[in-house]
């Protein structure tokens, strides 16, 4: 169990969204933290061919680690639908195509869906943090919910149109960005890893080897079962 983790005044984050970037930077700079985007040091994204969120979210954090010299921050998030046998899952960006985009991505969904009731679908974020020293540390968190179709709202990114998160009547989409952020996954794992930092033990998170049993405590604090 990791009780504290040890961050630089300067982070890289593996991501060429400037959006996420900018969302990662509002969280960090309650502890003094900014974080840069891996852009500064190269346009080039990794191969993820990694089998899960996790293993891909280490290889975008080791690459920005390893082009930048600096403590880096990734995150692999995706979509998994439960009628469709948890897809597209790690393929979620796959799905939107070179282009990105994620209007055919939720398309294909909704085709794919068309006479099945269960719309179940739940969000997975894993977060990766490679520091200077080449310790890794790896976080996992999920968030249910429903879909919805046609899309909803404009605001947000990626599926954000037609996922409904667990106990709100509207999708990411619709949400303004303040109260989004009170719920989506990637910032609460973020909330807990600014605890850590701080050098509060938390009973919610574990290195490396993540299990749904051993995470009910954060799900619950996140508002994600």
């Amino acid at each position: 169990m990791i009780n504290r983790i040890e961050l630089p005044e300067e982070i890289i984050i593996a991501s060429q969204n400037p959006g996420k970037v900018k969302e990662i930077n509002i969280l960090l700079n309650d502890i003094g933290i900014k974080a840069y985007p891996i852009s500064l040091f190269s346009d080039v994204e990794p191969i993820e061919d990694g089998n899960s969120f996790a293993e891909n979210a280490l290889i975008k954090a080791r690459n920005a680690k390893k082009l930048s010299k600096k403590t880096s921050l990734a995150d692999d998030s995706g979509l998994c639908v439960e009628a469709l046998d948890g897809a597209p899952g790690i393929y979620s960006a796959r799905w939107a195509g070179l282009e990105k985009d994620f209007d055919l991505a939720m398309s294909i969904i909704e085709e794919k869906l068309q006479g099945v009731d269960n719309k179940k679908a739940y969000f997975v974020c894993a977060l990766a943090i490679v520091n200077e020293k080449n310790e890794e540390y790896v976080f996992e968190g999920k968030i249910n919910g429903t879909l919805t179709f046609p899309k909803k709202g404009k605001m947000g990114f990626g599926y954000d149109p037609i996922f409904i998160p667990a106990n709100h009547l509207i999708t990411f989409g619709e949400m303004a960005p303040e109260e989004k952020e009170l719920i989506r996954h990637i910032i609460g794992i973020l909330a807990i890893l600014v605890e850590l930092s701080r050098g509060l033990r938390s009973n919610f998170l574990r290195e490396n080897s993540q299990k749904e049993e051993d995470n009910q405590d954060f799900y619950e604090k996140m508002g994600c079962v």
